[in-house]
């Protein structure tokens, strides 16, 4: 009976064991945000709260007196506004952020002749800058004044550490021939390891769906409400957009009603405008270098690396735990640089929690409307 019983306890710890393996063990700090016994309070893991340090620029900011960029260099398609110091001092930066140490300048340039776009960084990073000018000009409703520089997502990596493609299923899973798991039941880090369908970005930060499922009407009927399968695809989201900030359903919601606006916080508005700025990010910027990316740029069906709300977050609920660099680097504002011809307008109302708000049929956001 001893052995017995000495080999049930193993085999229930063993158990207990596998089955915390999907949860985040640690010490956790408690924020009450809500009047008490209403469950609004605020849960973080501390063990993810690690410094962020943010790197000096490269020397002081000089203004934007003298000749222009595009006077004094080559083939300046984006930043030739912006003077020709103040052109010297970003590109001093930006090979810091993101150049490997070995390459400096020649990961995106000829040394022979820098003005040559040759090189297909060089390509891509010019599509960078007018991205990262249209988020500072026209998504102040998400990113407000701290704005985003490239460090933002990359700190110091060639390539973002955290980035998406299409899946298939998450790396090191097993091929199953006998059954099909229809993307998802395999836990998966960019969904919180959760069973849900491991990739909602394809559904809704790479094309122009609504993530919204809330329905008046019951599922059989004349006009039956969403689906069980896109209930789940949106709590996916909704689950990584939780990891990725580092914070619990309530950072936004109210329990007692998930889908009322009006009991909502202020940060459900910035993630709405967070949703729509990522899909824009990703299907007029990212999308667009299809053709320049190579083959080891790209996710396993030859689509590119794209954005999630994690790329910039990274466990932060304000990316670089909410520290502006952007101040020191006036041309990534588009105060003097000619601002892409691909930016999106803002609606006329930036839209409140009491004003729930809608998207247009084109993807963009619209004005605010009753019901979304």
């Amino acid at each position: 009976m001893i052995r017995v019983a000495t080999i049930t306890k193993a085999a229930l710890a063993g158990s207990l064991m596998l089955v915390l393996t999907g949860c985040e063990i640690g010490p956790k700090k408690i924020e009450q945000t809500g009047f008490r016994g209403t469950g609004g309070d605020q849960i973080t893991a501390v063990n993810r709260l690690v410094d962020q340090p943010v790197p000096a620029p490269p020397y002081e900011t000089p203004d934007d007196s003298g000749p222009r960029a595009g006077e004094t260099y080559q083939n300046v398609k984006v930043l030739n506004n912006v003077s020709a110091e103040q052109f010297n001092h970003l590109m001093a930066a930006i090979t810091t952020w993101i150049a490997p140490p070995e390459q400096g300048c020649n990961y995106c340039h000829n040394p022979e002749n820098m003005a040559s776009d040759e090189v297909y960084t060089k390509v891509v990073a010019r599509r960078m800058l007018q991205m990262t000018i249209n988020i500072n000009q026209n998504w102040k409703p998400h990113v407000k004044e701290t704005g985003v520089t490239c460090y933002t997502c990359h700190k110091g990596n060639a390539v973002p550490k955290n980035v998406w493609a299409m899946a298939d299923a998450p790396a090191g899973t097993p091929i199953r021939t006998m059954s099909n798991k229809h993307g998802q039941n395999t836990p998966a880090a960019t969904v919180a390891f959760t069973s849900l369908p491991y990739d909602p970005f394809t559904t809704y930060l790479g094309a122009k769906n609504n993530i919204r499922v809330q329905s008046a009407s019951a599922l059989r009927g004349p006009t039956p409400g969403p689906s069980i399968a896109k209930t789940e695809k949106t709590y996916a989201l909704m689950m990584h957009m939780s990891s990725a900030l580092n914070v619990n359903c309530t950072y936004c919601h109210n329990t007692d009603s998930f889908s009322s606006w009006d009991n909502s916080r202020p940060q459900r508005v910035g993630a709405w405008y967070g949703i729509r700025m990522v899909g824009e990010i990703n299907n007029k910027y990212i999308a667009s270098l299809a053709s320049v990316f190579p083959a080891n740029r790209k996710g396993p069906y030859g689509d590119v690396l794209k954005a999630n709300c994690t790329t910039c977050h990274q466990g932060l609920n304000k990316p670089l735990g909410g520290v502006s660099m952007v101040k020191d680097y006036p041309a990534l504002m588009g105060t003097t640089a000619a601002a892409p011809a691909t930016a999106v307008p803002l609606p006329a109302a930036t839209p409140t929690v009491s004003a729930p708000v809608t998207a247009a049929a084109d993807g963009n956001v619209a004005a605010p409307a009753s019901g979304q």
